[in-house]
């Protein structure tokens, strides 16, 4: 009776003791991560990826069905848009372009903070692509960059599953798909230097995903794997977090050559993450390299390893869940 009386005492305290934070990062967010599924996935990009988006070049008629797409996701999961009133476009006028495309739009929507909803974690994706080839053939861009559009609406539903539990975020979480990457970053950098929804100050963390459907030619032996750039080089904290977050859950082979600082390929200054390093807010670009379809026609949907694609989104939900719950924000080294 002595023992049991002291192990329920015990349990007690600990319950007592525990705060909001404690209880979320306290449960297994698996349940959640498992609504991710490559069923969805799929589902999603061989819509996205298809013929009738005709390429999602900045400011093109394809590219304006993307939006619509993507906002009218948010719509039927009930996530709603930091913009207010139902409005999800950021839009961007034609002269912010410089002549290389019409007037565009960025995508967002978000999650509110139950906690510290002044500080955000950004979790970005660019929605173009390259359009239509000059001999009429489409570039669909299922991996570029359809995989990462996808993958962050299928983590974005997986937050507002917990939300509606009673485990919504502590810290605010943007769903942002920006355009024109394609074209010089274009989107990312219009939020970051002309108008952040969010201050820059209370931006955590910036995950951006860009190409996290297909296995390049490193990596033919048929394990999962993700490259991770720019995850040190601001904050040695996030990286310590990716990588514990990684062991616990998925055991995905992080994979940092392209994080190298003399690597020739510099693609840690070629994706929308970029825009939030150069404003000190640490950034992991996920990545899987590139392949023979890299900006070609034939990178199109049947060619993704949906189930890759289900545990590489996995991993960033559940990287995204840490950072979100976790009681110190990620520090600057």
């Amino acid at each position: 009776m002595k023992k049991i009386g002291l192990l329920f005492f015990s349990a007690l305290l600990i319950v007592s003791c525990s705060s909001s934070q404690n209880k979320k990062l306290g449960i297994d967010p698996s349940q959640y991560a498992e609504t991710i599924t490559a069923t969805e996935l799929e589902k999603m990009l061989f819509i996205y990826a298809s013929n009738e988006f005709e390429g999602r070049s900045t400011g093109e008629l394809g590219q304006k069905k993307a939006i619509e797409f993507i906002k009218n996701n948010y719509i039927d999961a009930k996530i709603s848009s930091p913009l207010g009133d139902g409005d999800y476009f950021q839009t961007i006028p034609e002269a912010y372009f410089n002549g290389k495309a019409k007037a565009s739009e960025n995508v967002l929507a978000y999650i509110k903070g139950s906690k510290k909803p002044e500080e955000v974690i950004v979790i970005s994706a660019h929605l173009d692509h390259i359009g239509i080839a000059s001999n009429g053939d489409i570039n669909n861009g299922a991996d570029d960059n359809g995989s990462g559009t996808v993958a962050i609406i299928e983590i974005a539903r997986a937050f507002k599953a917990a939300e509606i539990d009673g485990y919504g975020p502590e810290r605010s979480i943007l769903f942002l798909h920006v355009t024109g990457e394609e074209i010089g970053l274009f989107g990312s950098r219009y939020y970051t230097e002309v108008e952040p929804v969010f201050p820059l100050a209370n931006t955590v963390a910036n995950l951006n995903i860009d190409m996290i459907g297909r296995v390049d030619s490193k990596h033919k032996n048929g394990d999962n794997y993700l490259y991770l750039i720019g995850s040190d080089r601001l904050s040695k904290a996030l990286h310590d977090v990716s990588e514990a977050v990684n062991k616990k859950y998925v055991n995905l082979k992080l994979d940092y050559t392209y994080n190298d600082l003399n690597d020739p390929n510099r693609f840690y200054y070629r994706s929308d993450h970029y825009n939030f390093a150069k404003n000190n807010i640490p950034v992991i670009f996920y990545f899987n390299g590139t392949h023979d379809d890299y900006h070609r026609p034939t990178d199109t949907p049947d060619k993704i390893n949906y189930k890759f694609l289900e545990t590489r989104t996995r991993l960033i939900f559940y990287t995204a869940w840490e950072l979100a719950n976790r009681e110190e924000r990620v520090p600057l080294d």
